[in-house]
Order: structure tokens, then sequence, then C-alpha cells
């Protein structure tokens, strides 16, 4: 099966911060398990450079818009690596492969007639690229999201026939309730459809920075008709070939809520009046929120994701975008909530495991993993730990599914080392065959967490797994990532701390 994973494409008009890494650690998550589940993936990101923003930023700087995206794009290119992301390809909006794919696809809605001539009035923010209703705007003319004030402007240019659609769009609602997720989003969206809809501008005349109009070269396409096509252009060249014939339509496209309008409503309509199949589901998550604001290069309320990873590492990075808030809802961000998690959850409760675990089997069974039966104490806990991982997984509930390999593995794999007390085991002879018992559920325990939360942290796991002797791609498939698939017999190697104590004052 072919699996196609996207996120949003990001403003190169300045540097990413921390809500850019959270989308695409997420679709990473949900790459590594798809690929562990045997999947052909296909992960797309990438930056979005044309449009007005990146073109006002460059002006004000003093530099053409292509210099201030090829400065910029250097960061994004260098945050996804550090992520540890597994993205096959990397998109630039400004890639003459992706221009003339745009060209040659509006072109196709154009010769059906979903595109004329007009002239737009509105009420306009240079930061969404995006025009607002009058219901939209705050007091004193206010953009709802940046804060700015915005005028209202007035100019020719080209539109899609956006109207056309409403009753497509309606009916692919109707019949597919699951199209856009969670539900609230999904509402959202069919609210802003049967409120009526509205033809689109899809052109601009003044603005030079774009992909040119084939049929008039004077303007350039409206940024978002030009950003949301990358999901489909990228499949054309991004491996080399054309590969749409096997990954489009997107399994699974990840975005913020501040775009789902384009997403979950323009964007279908594009597709449909071209004739091209849809993608399979949306998923819209919430906002990463410090001291209540959404964070924002314009408000400046920012966390350096990349600050994070030099305090604590990319995978405690990981990790805490998932645990600390539901995936899928707004929630709250700090570094004193970073730190808690780091030093009671990834430092305490998962690295101190493996270390005592490898410790005892080092100690009482001279480093080799004894041959034993399963205790059947950690057999409830743990029989469909793996399907209920993946089923939360197919939902994208990315939290639920750490939630549960956290108490049903890692805390229940803690417990179970305070019950059985194997330094207690290990002072009487007659309890030689249930040490072995333990040490091989613990080994086998902690060897199962590993890789189920090889996703989510794939540096420290696959250390951990190395050090129980498992090393390879097979051996984080899915189908082990079962109690007791994997007998005894390996030999145990040294594993330095997977969380080191990190002090308080050197988290800036």
């Amino acid at each position: 099966m072919a699996f196609y994973v996207t996120t949003p494409i990001y403003y190169v008009n300045a540097e990413p911060h921390l809500g850019h890494a959270y989308t695409t650690i997420a679709a990473d998550v949900v790459a590594r398990h798809m690929r562990q589940r045997g999947e052909d993936v296909f992960f797309l990101t990438g930056t979005d450079e044309h449009g007005e923003p990146v073109a006002q930023v460059a002006e004000r700087e003093g530099v053409s818009p292509r210099e201030l995206a090829d400065r910029n794009v250097v960061h994004f290119k260098q945050m996804v690596e550090r992520l540890d992301c597994t993205n096959d390809f990397f998109i630039r909006t400004t890639d003459p492969e992706h221009e003339q794919a745009v060209r040659e696809f509006m072109q196709g809605i154009y010769d059906r007639g979903h595109i004329y001539e007009g002239i737009y009035e509105g009420w306009y923010c240079p930061y969404c690229a995006d025009f607002k209703t009058e219901q939209e705007l705050l007091p004193g003319n206010c953009c709802p999201i940046h804060k700015i004030v915005i005028e209202k402007v007035r100019e020719e240019n080209w539109f899609f026939r956006l109207s056309a659609f409403q009753g497509e769009l309606e009916r692919l609602y109707a019949e597919r309730p699951d199209w856009v997720e969670p539900r609230i989003r999904y509402n959202e969206a069919l609210s802003f459809i049967k409120g009526g809809l509205e033809d689109v501008s899809v052109s601009r005349p003044k603005l030079q920075w774009g992909v040119r109009v084939p049929w008039d070269e004077r303007q350039v396409f409206y940024v978002w008709f030009d950003a949301l096509l990358n999901y489909y252009t990228a499949l054309q060249y991004g491996p080399g070939k054309d590969v749409r014939a096997t990954f489009w339509p997107p399994a699974l496209q990840l975005i913020g809520k501040d775009i789902l309008k384009f997403h979950a409503v323009i964007w279908p309509a594009m597709l449909m009046a071209n004739e091209v199949e849809l993608p399979r589901r949306l998923f819209i998550h919430g906002y990463l929120l410090m001291q209540g604001e959404k964070m924002s290069k314009t408000l400046g309320n920012v966390l350096d994701p990349f600050q994070v990873i030099d305090v604590y590492g990319v995978d405690a990075l990981r990790y805490y975008c998932f645990r600390e808030v539901s995936f899928g809802q707004d929630g709250s961000v700090s570094t004193e909530g970073f730190e808690a998690r780091y030093n009671t959850e990834l430092a305490n409760e998962y690295g101190n495991l493996a270390s005592r675990t490898l410790a005892m089997i080092e100690r009482y069974r001279d480093g080799v993993v004894p041959q034993a039966e399963l205790p059947e104490e950690l057999g409830a806990e743990f029989d469909g730990l793996a399907g209920a991982v993946e089923r939360h997984l197919d939902g994208v509930e990315l939290t639920l599914a750490l939630e549960e390999i956290w108490s049903r593995g890692v805390r229940r794999l803690n417990r179970y080392v305070e019950q059985q007390a194997p330094w207690k085991l290990a002072k009487d002879p007659a309890q030689a065959r249930q040490l072995d018992r333990v040490l091989y559920g613990l080994a086998e325990g902690i060897r199962v967490v590993s890789v189920l939360l090889n996703p989510y942290m794939p540096t420290a796991s696959s250390r951990l797994l190395a050090a129980l002797g498992q090393q390879g791609g097979e051996s984080l498939a899915l189908e082990n990532a079962s109690l007791g698939s994997v007998p005894g017999g390996s030999r145990v190697g040294k594993l330095e701390p997977l969380f080191p104590k990190v002090e308080a004052v050197e988290a800036a």
C-alpha cells in the first residue's frame, strides 16, 4: 500500500519557530509509523516562497524576494534535518518545475471555463495574504490573526468560480463525514460553505513576485493558488520522476486551523475544477500557545526549536510536543513544562527503567537476556498494545497513542520492577527461575515499548534497541511489537543515559 502524507508549506518571510516544528514532527511520526507497518510512504514538506508577505519583508530589508527566500529557506531545511524528520522531498514553490506545473494546472481550470476576469474590492491582510469579510474583522478594521489595521483594496484580476462548486462541496461533506477532522473543524468548514460561497480572486495585477498567469502574463497567481498545488506538483518531479499514479491522492494532509478555509474549501474545489481526485483526509490541529497567544512571528512570542534541541536533544522536543498538548486542540507550552516532562518522564520513567534493566541483566545474568517464559503479570497490559497504538494513529490521535504506550508500557514496567524486586530475588537461589522470567519480561517490555516509541523518539529508542541486541529495520517492524516475539539469548551492550540530567539554569 502507498501512503502519502503532507505538511503545509511554510512562509519564508522569517525564520522557523516551534509552531512549524510541531506540524512537521507530527507528519514524521505518522510517516515513521506507517513505514513500520510496511507501507510505501511519501512524506512531503517545504516552503511557500511567493506572495506579498515575502515581497514586503524583502523590500524592507533591501534585498530581492529571491534573495530573501534563498537565505531563509536554509533555516527551514536545517529545522527539518535537526528535527530528525524522514521527509522524502522538500519542495520550494520557486522550483521551476513547480512553477511550470502550476501554470499547466491553472490553465486546465481556465480552459474548463472556471476562471473569468473581474474587479475585486475587499479588506486585505498582507500577512495572511488573504481577504477578510466584514464579519471577520476586529474593531478598528483589524485582522483577527495578526491584530494589524488592514485596508480595503480595489483591483482588476481573474476570478475562480468557487460559488459554482457549492453543491459539490456540500455533497462531499455529506458523503465523507471523516474527510475533515476533528469534528469541530468539519463543522466549521461546512458552516462556511453553507453560508454561501463567493468567487475568489485568483491573480494579482500589482505584485511581481509570483507565478505568471499563462493566459495573462501581466499578472501573477494569488499565492494560495500557487501554494496549495505543491501537494500535487511535488509528485511530478520531486522523486526524479512522476509518481502521481502511485501516491496520489494524499492519505493524510496535516494543517493548522488558521488555514482551514483554504484547504477544506478552496483546495477541493480547485481539484474538482480540474477533475482530479481529492485527498482522503485532512486533519486540522490547534495552536501551540505561549502566554495565551498563538505562537507567531508577528507577535514575537516564539520558542526557538533549535535552542530546545541544543539544551535537551531532539527526542525530548519531539516527545514534548505531543505529550503536553492533545493533538488537534489548542494547548499551552512552556520551558517549565518542558523541563518537568523531561526530568520526570523521560529521564526517570523511561531512561532510568532502561538503565536499571540492562544493569540487572549484566549483574545477575552476565549480560545475557535469559531464555525464559513470559511473566503472565505483564501479559494483560501488553496484550493488544500495538493494536491500540495503531488504531490511535490511524485516527491521527498522536497524544492518545503516546499515552497508551506510556501508561500501559513504560509505567507498567516501572511498577513491575518495584513489585518483583529483582535485587531481592537474586539473593535467593531458589528464585533463580523467577528472576529469569522477570528479567526476560523487562527486557521484552522495554523492547516493545521502544519499537512503539520509535516514531516519536527515533534516536533514544534505537539506542536502547541496539543495547538489547536489536538493530536494523526489521527490529522496528510493528509486527515485532508484541511481548515474547523475540526470544532471550541476546547479549546486552552498554547504554549511556538516554536523557542526561539538565540543570534548570541552562534551559533559557
